[in-house]
């Protein structure tokens, strides 16, 4: 948006840039939305590993990908009234003991997915009835489990339940979440097209190994992203998680990325400088928040990365979060920069 509020039309070669965000959790909507209100062309890839909260009760009461970030999203994206929006979004408050604490929107995708016999096919269709303005792709068709290895030698299954394990993760891989599925996890060719096409493709922010990892760890998604020739963007979380990433370093997260890839593919990494202020986080609402991630340029470089530093975050409700807008403003002019040209 200009100065007095006027959107600004930019195109590449004619049409509007196509960015593929992947991701899931909170900070996929913010981006998705800010860079919508951007005008580009976006499509985005939402992790289906997820197993808590209103998602995961639905998923073990009817087997159907967890909807909640997929909601979210759709959300962002959606061109419908505000009293409607609402409606989608409320979550029951009531003592019911199977209606408490979700979310309509949840189930309403719920009852697509049975309908449509997936839930990638209900959300094309409810794409439509939302008037989304973009695509909103789940990165399986499939319920999908995130498995994790620690350094210790153990194993966990489940996303709340590794988190929770607080232990050090070594690896981590997907698998189908129904035994009777003996076939590799895949994405659906819509997904691997709106990748191959893009400009950019943006991982995050995000948990890296609970919301941004289980994505890639789908393999024809994962080479995808790896073959593609967009710029590959990687927007680092502005503070580490409890029971993921204590203690990492920006560059530490890329690495984590490139080691489950087998080979470096970030192009561009960006990080904000600006100070996390003392005391102002309400550890106790955001607790699983640890502590600010610490930059290390000379390694990011050293992988290849080109770094773009600046100040992204922004302060509401106590919690620390990223500016949506200066994040997609960025993105927006690295999509321009590269345009249709190959990388590389």
């Amino acid at each position: 948006m200009s100065a007095n509020g006027t959107k600004i039309i930019r195109v590449i070669k004619g049409r509007r840039p196509k960015v593929v965000v992947i991701g899931g959790g909170t900070g996929l909507p913010v981006i998705v939305k800010a860079l919508h209100e951007q005008d580009a062309d976006v499509t985005a890839v939402v992790t289906v590993a997820d197993d808590g909260g209103s998602s995961g009760v639905i998923r073990n009461y009817i087997n159907v990908v967890p909807p909640g970030d997929i909601r979210n999203v759709l959300v962002a994206l959606a061109d419908m009234p505000g009293v409607e929006r609402d409606v989608f979004q409320y979550r029951f408050n009531s003592n019911d003991s199977f209606f408490s604490g979700h979310a309509i929107g949840n189930l309403i995708i719920a009852a697509l997915s049975e309908m449509k016999g997936g839930i990638f096919p209900a959300i094309q269709v409810l794409s439509k009835m939302l008037n989304v303005d973009g695509h909103v792709y789940p990165a399986s068709n499939t319920p999908l489990t995130l498995h994790a290895e620690f350094t210790d030698g153990t194993t966990q299954a489940g996303e709340a339940e590794i988190s929770a394990a607080g232990k050090t993760i070594k690896r981590i891989h997907v698998e189908e979440t129904d035994p009777d599925d003996h076939f590799e996890p895949r994405a659906e060719p819509e997904v691997i097209d709106a990748i191959m096409a893009a400009d950019v493709v943006v991982l995050g922010p995000g948990s890296l190994f609970t919301s941004i990892l289980p994505n890639l760890m789908i393999k024809n998604l994962g080479d995808a992203v790896k073959k593609t020739q967009a710029e590959v963007i990687y927007i680092t979380n502005i503070m580490t998680q409890k029971g993921e990433t204590e203690n990492f370093t920006d560059a530490q997260h890329v690495q984590v990325l490139h080691d489950h890839l087998g080979e470096p593919f970030v192009d561009t990494v960006l990080v904000n400088i600006s100070p996390v202020p003392a005391d102002y986080l309400d550890r106790q609402r955001y607790n699983e928040i640890s502590s600010p991630v610490k930059s290390d340029y000379p390694a990011l470089r050293k992988m290849g990365c080109r770094v773009i530093s600046a100040d992204f975050l922004k302060l509401r409700d106590r919690g620390v979060f990223h500016d949506g807008d200066k994040v997609a403003a960025e993105i927006l002019n690295l999509a321009f920069q590269v345009g249709t040209m190959k990388k590389r």
